[in-house]
């Protein structure tokens, strides 16, 4: 969060230092001839004005409260972008979760390990990205508003998944939306390894999404008529990560019911209900599929239709669901060789883990605080100084008036 410190430069002057009692006492009054009234008088006048301009102006400057904003909020969901003309930053709010951690233009000078892009693709078996943290060992819950996109193909501007991550993975095509599903070491994308994980979608709470101006883009859609080299932003989507799981459906744009597929509000309860498929170790795919039912609704063994409603949080875990999924039926399946469909991708190792083993999220979320913490106090110590100039502003020029009657008592005298 930025602030603004406003820091003047004191300017001392004479009329700052009062005569010295020595000076009265060496001089008689009869040295003071009657036409000094005038002058005196000027003085008694001009000294607490030039006093309380040179404060005010030069040594005390007020804080200054910056005009609100007029621009109205547009949710991510409803921002809409060109691959080839997308602003470096989708997200432009500063909110109370702060400004987008990462950026959209994404190209070879950002491509890399600590790249910092938060714009996604999802084409084939061969060519899509997840959402994990940028900093090793760390927990979704604490990260999500932070990710950026770790893909298996090169020329993004974007992190690579190292060899190894992916055990399993699964490209589905449906009539309303593809879906890469599968297993991960997940560790080697700075997910916790015991972290069972969260949900990111272009919602959230605020509707800033999560992650912050994170945006997904494919070619793979019907509606985009086979062409490859043309990529639709994806207006409805959601990634789930955690348990060793991992997947992210993308609904067609074009589709009629691209909010409910890509549903996002049953952020407990993970792939399997969310994405339902087959999460097979070792087989690399791509298949075509029916749609699935959209997440939570399903059919009791009565045949009776019903509304999955997922307890809140305060509640505590989870531990039962009364239905699972069923797993819509896929055909016209084409196996894939893992070393033969990444063959770009970095060797892996676990990030971090010979240095620590505390979850770099705690480290994350203790320096946002202590950043939060610096800005408050900032704005503290900066209202204080405010509130001394001020009073120095009323007490100086009064100090100064009595000043210039002292003179004038003493003349008299």
């Amino acid at each position: 969060m930025q602030h603004e410190e406003f820091n003047g430069e004191c300017i001392h002057s004479n009329f700052n230092r009062p005569p010295s009692a020595a000076t009265f006492a060496s001089t008689p009054s009869k040295a003071y001839p009657h036409e000094m009234l005038p002058l005196l008088a000027y003085f008694s006048v001009t000294v607490p004005l030039v006093i309380a301009q040179t404060t005010s102006s030069a040594s005390f400057s007020p804080v200054v409260t910056p005009p609100a904003t007029s621009t109205p909020f547009t949710p991510l969901a409803s921002k809409r972008f060109q691959y080839t003309a997308l602003p470096y930053k989708v997200d432009t709010d500063n909110g109370e979760r702060g400004t987008q951690f990462g950026y959209n233009i994404c190209n070879a000078t950002t491509e890399g390990p600590t790249s910092l892009c938060q714009t996604a693709m999802i084409n084939s078996l061969e060519d899509f990205c997840l959402w994990g943290p940028p900093e090793p060992n760390s927990l979704i819950g604490d990260t999500e508003g932070e990710a950026v996109a770790w893909c298996t193909k090169p020329g993004r501007g974007t992190r690579l998944i190292p060899q190894g991550a992916l055990t399993g993975v699964q490209f589905m095509r449906t009539p309303d939306y593809v879906q890469v599903t599968g297993r991960i070491r997940q560790e080697l994308i700075n997910i916790a390894a015991s972290d069972s994980g969260g949900e990111m979608d272009p919602h959230g709470a605020d509707r800033r999404g999560n992650p912050l101006g994170g945006i997904l883009f494919s070619n793979a859609f019907p509606s985009n008529g086979g062409n490859l080299n043309s990529f639709q932003q994806v207006v409805e989507w959601h990634n789930f990560m955690g348990d060793g799981l991992f997947c992210l459906k993308a609904c067609d744009p074009a589709g009629a019911n691209d909010d409910r597929f890509c549903e996002h509000i049953y952020d407990r309860i993970g792939c399997w209900r969310n994405a339902p498929a087959a999460y097979a170790e070792g087989v690399f795919e791509t298949c075509d599929g029916d749609n699935q039912d959209f997440p939570g609704i399903y059919t009791g063994s009565d045949g009776v239709v019903s509304t999955y409603s997922q307890p809140p949080e305060s509640l505590g875990p989870i531990t039962t669901v009364p239905y699972d999924p069923k797993i819509p039926a896929s055909s016209n399946c084409v196996p894939g060789v893992s070393s033969v469909l990444y063959p770009a991708l970095p060797s892996g190792s676990i990030p971090g883990a010979a240095s620590s083993s505390t979850p770099s999220a705690a480290v994350s979320r203790t320096s946002n605080a202590a950043s939060s913490r610096a800005t408050t106090s900032a704005a503290a110590a900066s209202t204080t100084s405010a509130n001394t100039n001020s009073a120095l502003i009323q007490v100086v020029p009064q100090a100064a008036a009595l000043f210039g009657a002292l003179l004038s008592v003493m003349y008299l005298v």
